[in-house]
């Protein structure tokens, strides 16, 4: 452990986040530039004794962006989907959440982990989000983190394996379209979203507000077309989940780091064990809609939105409908999220 100025320290944490985006990228691993943020703030936190901390209101901005983000993709036509099979798609969200709940109670179990840490590290759905407002939820962010990452990448690998080996559908069949409103346009969501959106969360003052301020602004924007098709820069995406995983990493300490270790096995089994549930939830969900299997698997996936998506393009699955299900869930997940905090601490307390 050696003494750093705070400049050493931010160099390092800046140099190991560049270095390692690239690399995790190239690797296509999702998430790339938050997991290599998350590294460069454990570079230091791990070697130095020196304290570097992120300014609240920068931090408050990275949750903003993260919201607007999720925010903007909303659509119309989406929305439409979901009405159409409303309430087997319920029923199938609220299974998640039972087996989401089940599973973080059983890592609860744990005596290192709290039951708000064990239920928000394997909520299925927003990763990135649920991770942005964990501690303030009084969750252990880095628990969250790894736990929640784990899970996407898990997910990542087993999706490929299942499509193929149980569905085989023909690839090739189209490619997931990106908007292109204008570098003007998207600044524009960006900024009415985060302005607007920051001032609701400071005369709500709910929990999690300075994510879904943002949030519900992009997603009023995003159906009314004003805008377009508009979308967050990946600049800016970018900037925000290296802020976030800079400000988790640098909390990180190799006591803390030790006893997430010694929990991994434990969580695997869990993230194996959920996705073979909401698997299951899946094949209910085609036996109760017109939907095909494939579909209803990828949209009850739990983790790895984009990814999803562009499977179920190249399968020529609906994509519309897989995107419908997905954001309401991860939708519903955030909302929940403040209420769960608070019932899980008052039933502990």
């Amino acid at each position: 452990m050696t003494e750093r100025s705070p400049r050493a320290a931010l160099a390092l944490v800046v140099s190991v986040t560049v270095l390692a985006s690239v690399a995790l990228s190239l690797l296509h691993v999702p998430s790339a530039v938050l997991f290599a943020s998350l590294l460069g703030g454990m570079a230091h936190a791990l070697t130095s004794p020196t304290v570097l901390e992120l300014p609240s209101w920068l931090f408050r901005l990275a949750q903003g962006v993260i919201g607007v983000l999720i925010g903007a993709l909303v659509s119309a036509p989406a929305l439409e989907r979901i009405g159409h099979s409303l309430l087997p798609i319920g029923l199938v969200m609220v299974a998640t959440v039972v087996i989401s709940l089940g599973s973080g109670g059983l890592l609860a179990l744990r005596r290192d982990v709290s039951p708000v840490t064990g239920v928000f590290a394997l909520i299925a759905g927003g990763a990135s989000g649920v991770v942005a407002v964990a501690r303030d939820l009084g969750a252990d962010d880095r628990v969250v983190t790894v736990v929640q990452y784990l899970r996407v990448l898990v997910v990542l690998l087993t999706m490929p394996l299942v499509t193929a080996i149980v569905f085989d559908p023909e690839h090739g069949q189209g490619t997931l379209e990106t908007a292109d409103a204008g570098l003007v346009r998207d600044l524009v969501l960006v900024v009415v979203s985060l302005v607007v959106g920051l001032l609701l969360a400071r005369l709500v003052r709910f929990p999690t507000a300075t994510l879904l301020g943002p949030l519900a602004v992009a997603v009023v924007l995003a159906l009314s077309g004003w805008l377009g098709e508009a979308r967050v820069p990946t600049a800016l995406q970018w900037a925000a989940f290296a802020l976030i995983g800079a400000q988790v990493g640098l909390r990180f300490t190799r006591a803390s780091l030790f006893s997430i270790a010694r929990m991994l096995p434990v969580v695997l089994a869990l993230v194996v064990a959920m996705i073979a549930a909401t698997a299951a939830t899946g094949a209910v969900l085609a036996w109760a809609t017109p939907v095909d299997g494939l579909t209803a698997y990828l949209a009850t996936t739990p983790g790895g939105l984009f990814a999803v998506l562009s499977t179920a393009a190249d399968s020529g699955s609906d994509v519309t409908y897989v995107l419908a299900v997905q954001l309401c869930r991860l939708l519903i997940v955030l909302a929940l999220t403040p209420l769960l905090a608070h019932w899980l601490s008052a039933r502990r307390g």
